[in-house]
């Protein structure tokens, strides 16, 4: 046996796996093809294992940590079928790739069946196709590596409330939203529709000292102008037609809890005055009262809109701005926050999943794709309602891109494999990287969001997708398991 090792590492906190070279174990009983293959795969940078047989490859399993198996289907003693039974129980995530001549691919096929990534057979057309192989076979892996990574965060994560994410941008969210929490010092949270502005503030009051107290929302652009100060303030029986009982505001139901005032820029101005005489004096007046009530109330306000270019129009006041703005926090977009979305996808996968006792566990890589380039105007609501919008039409353990909302136009057409796949390459990152890898990334791209889209629309018909392809029906399906798309084992 021969080895020359680096192990693999994943870094939980970060979310990510580095890129170390594929671990690969070759398991053939004829030397000079292990030799070969090793040699091989050496010089594409991958780290090489062998054994002769399929008892030592156990032995080897069980010491060393492999990504991919490629190895002959007929052994002596431990043969290639039940070396791939040993890995499935034994190794959850290692791929198996099968070796066999030509006469034995049907055995071959029943492997890929049972498990087995693919198979090779003898003698093999090319090199390339070796490589390319046990490469697609290890991204596989690594995808798996991942997203177990995911979930293994999602239950370590220190969270900050509700709120999730560990890119920079969370980060510099929850060092001010933490640091303030202890304090009474009122917030002005900034952030477009859907980033989470109700859920900062939750979280925020659930770490400060008013957390046992009341913690009361309203949107102000919900309520009709002639009753804001009503909603806010209170008032006393007869104060307006329709008051025909004295009613307590929203300030003094938050009494030594936390208000949320969402879209705090849609206060009209004499609401603006009463707010602003609240914050600065800690006591609201009824409508209709000339009573003052002392109140012990942090404010928490948030808005979507530019409260500077209000000022100017003469829309907001100055000294409000001034009063709610003490610590302001601003939330990414989601666009602007994308390494977050696997976290946040498995997050609200894992949530709906178990409300509604789906079996969907896994988002596919395809699926992972078209979510992490999808333009979420939306923002994390978004992200939400699509997560659960595929939840409960996803009939598989793994959810694909035809179950999202956005995977398929209205028309019921495939989607456009240019527009799943990402080509813009600044969208994908490929123009960071050398012309042949990310000619090789977008290829790979395409191919899968061409055969995704092709056999959505064929309802999983094999035979119907092959033709509309332009391809005789085995080699449609060797297309569609290299790009990593799965058929019905029926068809």
């Amino acid at each position: 046996m021969t080895l020359s090792a680096r192990p693999r590492s994943g870094e939980i906190g970060q979310v990510k796996l580095e890129e170390a070279p594929p671990r690969v174990l070759v398991v053939d009983d004829e030397p000079t093809l292990r030799r070969t293959l090793a040699r091989l795969l050496n010089s594409r940078n991958m780290t090489v294992l062998t054994a002769d047989d399929g008892a030592q490859a156990i032995d080897v399993l069980g010491r060393e940590q492999v990504d991919v198996v490629l190895v002959d289907l007929m052994m002596p003693k431990v043969g290639g079928l039940e070396l791939l039974d040993h890995v499935r129980s034994s190794h959850a995530g290692v791929e198996v790739i099968m070796m066999t001549a030509f006469g034995d691919v049907e055995t071959a096929v029943k492997a890929v069946r049972a498990g087995a990534y693919h198979f090779l057979t003898k003698p093999f057309r090319s090199n390339d196709e070796v490589v390319l192989t046990v490469t697609k076979a290890a991204e596989r892996r690594r995808l798996v590596d991942r997203a177990l990574l995911l979930e293994r965060r999602l239950e370590q994560m220190e969270k900050f409330g509700e709120l999730i994410g560990n890119s920079p941008a969370m980060q510099e969210v929850y060092r001010l939203a933490i640091g303030v929490a202890p304090t009474s010092s009122t917030v002005l949270i900034l952030g477009e529709s859907g980033t989470g502005k109700e859920l900062t503030a939750r979280a925020i009051h659930g770490h400060s000292p008013r957390v046992n107290n009341p913690f009361v929302a309203v949107n102000c652009s919900a309520i009709p102008v002639d009753l804001v100060e009503s909603e806010l303030f209170g008032h006393v029986r007869g104060a307006f037609t329709g008051a025909t009982a004295t009613r307590a505001g929203l300030f003094e139901s938050a009494d030594r809890g936390t208000l949320f005032l969402d879209e705090v820029g849609d206060l009209p101005p004499l609401a603006q005055v009463k707010l602003l005489r609240a914050l600065q004096e800690g006591e609201v007046k009824r409508v209709g009262s000339n009573e003052t009530r002392i109140v012990d109330v942090r404010v928490v306000a948030a808005t979507n809109v530019d409260l500077r270019s209000r000022i100017a129009a003469g829309r907001f006041r100055e000294d409000l701005y001034y009063r709610l703005n003490v610590v302001p926090i601003s939330l990414p977009a989601l666009r602007e926050r994308r390494e977050d979305i696997p976290l946040l996808a498995y997050h609200f996968l894992q949530k709906y999943a178990s409300r509604s006792s789906s079996q969907v566990k896994k988002i596919s890589p395809e699926a992972m794709r078209l979510l992490s380039s999808h333009h979420w105007q939306g923002n994390v609501r978004e992200l939400e309602n699509a997560i659960e919008h595929a939840v409960v039409f996803c009939r598989d353990d793994t959810m694909t891109p035809a179950e999202l909302p956005f995977g398929r136009p209205s028309n019921g057409a495939p989607p456009d494999p240019a527009q799943a796949a990402g080509t813009d390459p600044a969208a994908q990152g490929l123009s960071d990287l050398p012309y042949k890898e990310a000619k090789e990334r977008s290829l790979e791209a395409f191919e899968t969001a061409y055969f995704e889209g092709l056999l959505a629309r064929t309802q999983g018909n094999v035979s119907e997708a092959a033709r509309q392809a332009g391809l005789d029906r085995s080699n449609f399906r060797r297309a569609v398991k290299r790009a990593g798309v799965r058929v019905r084992d029926d068809e």
